[in-house]
């Protein structure tokens, strides 16, 4: 295909895709099924891969794949997000009512027409749209200036990158409000990954939403299951709409999801009842809400009531009454994550929340114990926070016995007896044969980048931990063919490949033995270093942290954490049992110059000299870094074979583009 047919492919797909999405995302409707969605996707991929220069930044290809930001830009919005004020009770809504006719010289009895939403418990957004095209995504910061998150906004599959044309004219330009959420399913299902991998759980969906929008890496942002509904404007030009109802209706006919649960009411007692039935049936929707927000409908009215210092006069926020209990903590446990995170738990008196019986509380760290003055034996405060997750509001001290003592999460591990690393907030175990995260310790040491086990991946590891036939990292070494060949899926070739690539390891040099042995905050880069300074295992092994701290990059951080690696019984028995199994910890000499110094370098197509990490690792020795994305800052992009959308990336930015023979003549 040449490029002029190429390009009129590519505007087909584009439209065709944001159709779809429109179909998908907003009416609930596919017309299509997903392999034939995915079809579409592939062949747009494709075509753009060919032709890099008609690669547009709305394309719906460029969800993902900007380098991580620095710093968050900040957005001063032209019309201010102002935040509602709130009622609790029927009556302050009856008043509410009253109060608009009083400003608006009405009789009681007078109706006055409302829009009812749900008021998602997320995160308050605005868009701008200009002809149809996202530019700009912002926080709602404090109502006037917000933080320009557009590039995280664009990884959320339900926000359009271009609106839609096809149901009413595209306005020159669009700023749009709406709520950034988590759907429960996702919510807790991300957080029983997090749990099992031992890091901090989020306490609510809210908190979980607002820091993945706030994630200066947008790859981040984009394995996050973020979702959007919106709910009003700030500036629309060229429409002249009359009420809240229109606004919903338009936004739905450019492409941009609204709630299905928004309904418009003929009164205030209307409003009420609907605020009535969404509490019935908040159990069963798919999102957090946290009440219902009455809107006048008439925008001619909204404008005749105006505002009051930060909050509409025209809207308020019905709130639902936080779901609560009290009950007794009878101890507090602390349980050891799949990363060695410990983290405190509550164990309670069972009681019953929002339908569910509740009987352990995650108490998160230890500085949120101490903040909370959290006690065994004392009564406290719980509810559902996010009605997922149980969480300690407060202890109530009126209750407290004499006898409570402070808890402190213990120095030694309670799984392995290994020494407890305090990082911020949080405790670590130290043991790297620790049965709560000996999974993830023997998957990091056979990565690619490690010992480079082809072979041995998760499902493997699972088997052997669990049968009981790997109870340390160096007993991998010590396994049989028959022992292989009688797992789940493993014939004979099967199992010789693995004792092969197993064989092959032991000759691996020291920078990534001592990278695979999983010392916390000790990378890549810094194994390399370590070795390179110290030239030999031993060495390492009894350096002490002023001695660390002499090579540039390593700090007081990762001195402490070698340190305290090294100094366990355990750990050393290990490096021992490796030895013992044949690994050899061969040092290398590795030379450091500034040949490439402060340079920046990025890949793009297939190199025929070196791999992507030998050429990383051939820069990094000579005082350069690699970056996977390009940008303004890259001295350089090196084009192998079949080069991707990242040369013609560099060409709009004006990097240099070198051949694999010239990078080559620069090392």
């Amino acid at each position: 295909m040449d490029k002029e047919a190429a390009e009129k492919r590519i505007a087909e797909l584009r439209e065709e895709i944001n159709y779809h999405n429109y179909l998908y995302y907003v009416l609930d409707s596919p017309e299509i099924a997903d392999a034939e969605y995915d079809r579409l996707m592939h062949e747009l991929f494709e075509l753009e891969k060919h032709y890099p220069e008609l690669i547009t930044t709305e394309s719906p290809t460029r969800r993902v794949g900007a380098p991580p930001l620095k710093e968050f830009n900040s957005v001063t919005h032209t019309i201010p997000l102002l935040s509602l004020a709130n009622t609790e009770t029927e009556e302050d809504t009856f008043e509410f009512d009253r109060r608009i006719k009083r400003l608006l010289h009405l009789k009681e009895e007078d109706p006055i027409e409302y829009v009812a939403e749900p008021k998602l418990d997320g995160l308050a957004v605005e868009l701008v749209y200009e002809k149809g095209i996202l530019k700009i995504g912002s926080t709602r910061g404090d109502g006037f200036t917000g933080e320009d998150v557009t590039l995280n906004i664009k990884t959320i599959r339900t926000v359009p990158l271009n609106l839609m044309s096809k149901f009413t004219p595209m306005p020159d330009r669009l700023e749009v409000r709406g709520e950034v959420f988590i759907r429960l399913k996702d919510f807790q299902a991300w957080n029983k990954t997090r749990e099992e991998s031992g890091e901090p759980l989020f306490a609510n969906p809210r908190n979980a939403a607002a820091g993945s929008l706030r994630q200066l890496d947008s790859g981040i942002t984009s394995k996050r299951p973020l979702d959007i509904y919106f709910y009003g404007v700030g500036e629309l030009s060229g429409r002249k709409l009359e009420t809240q109802t229109d606004i919903l209706d338009e936004l739905k006919n450019l492409g941009l999801k609204i709630n299905p649960l928004n309904k418009i009411c003929r009164s205030i007692t209307e409003a009420i009842a609907w605020y009535k039935e969404i509490g019935n049936k908040r159990d069963s929707l798919e999102y957090e809400i946290d009440g219902v927000v009455i809107k006048v409908n008439s925008l001619e009215l909204q404008e005749r009531l105006g505002s009051v210092a930060r909050s509409p006069r025209w809207a308020v926020a019905y709130k639902f009454e936080p779901r609560q209990a009290t009950t007794k903590i009878l101890r507090i446990e602390a349980q050891v994550g799949r990363t060695g995170i410990l983290t405190p738990v509550a164990i309670m008196e069972p009681v019953r929340i929002g339908g569910v019986t509740v009987s352990r509380s995650t108490l998160h760290n230890q500085d949120e114990i101490d903040r909370k003055d959290v006690r065994a034996g004392d009564w406290v405060l719980i509810q559902r926070a996010g009605d997922v997750i149980p969480e300690v509001v407060k202890v109530i001290i009126s209750k407290r016995c004499g006898d409570a003592q402070p808890y402190h999460l213990p120095e030694k591990c309670p799984v392995c007896g290994s020494e407890v690393l305090k990082e911020d907030v949080y405790y670590r175990c130290t043991g790297i044969n620790c049965p709560a995260q000996l999974m993830e310790r023997i998957k990091h040491f056979a990565s690619r980048r490690a010992m480079d086990i082809e072979g041995l991946g998760e499902k493997l590891t699972e088997q052997l931990v669990n049968k009981g036939l790997v109870k340390n990292i160096s007993d991998i070494y010590y396994l049989t063919k028959e022992q292989i060949s009688g797992l789940e899926r493993m014939a004979d070739k099967s199992a010789q490949n693995l004792i092969d690539a197993l064989e092959s390891s032991k000759e691996r040099e020291l920078p990534r033995i001592v990278f695979a042995l999983g010392i916390r905050h000790v990378g890549e880069q810094t194994g390399k270093l370590l070795a390179s300074k110290f030239g030999s295992i031993e060495n390492i092994m009894n350096a002490d942290e002023e001695e660390l701290q002499t090579i540039d990059s390593v700090g007081p951080e990762i001195a402490q954490s070698v340190v305290k690696f090294f100094k366990q019984d355990d750990n050393k028995n290990e490096i021992e049992r490796l030895k013992s199994a044949g690994i050899k910890f061969h040092a290398i000499k590795i030379t450091k110059e500034d040949k490439l110094k402060d340079k920046v370098f990025v890949f793009t197509g297939a190199l025929r000299t070196f791999s992507r990490d030998e050429a990383k690792e051939k820069v990094e020795v000579l005082g350069g870094h690699v970056s996977s994305g390009v940008s303004k800052n890259t001295d350089f992009v090196v084009a192998g074979e079949d080069t991707g959308s990242k040369a013609g990336k560099a060409r709009e930015l004006g990097v240099k583009i070198i051949t694999e023979e010239e990078f080559l003549m620069m090392l």
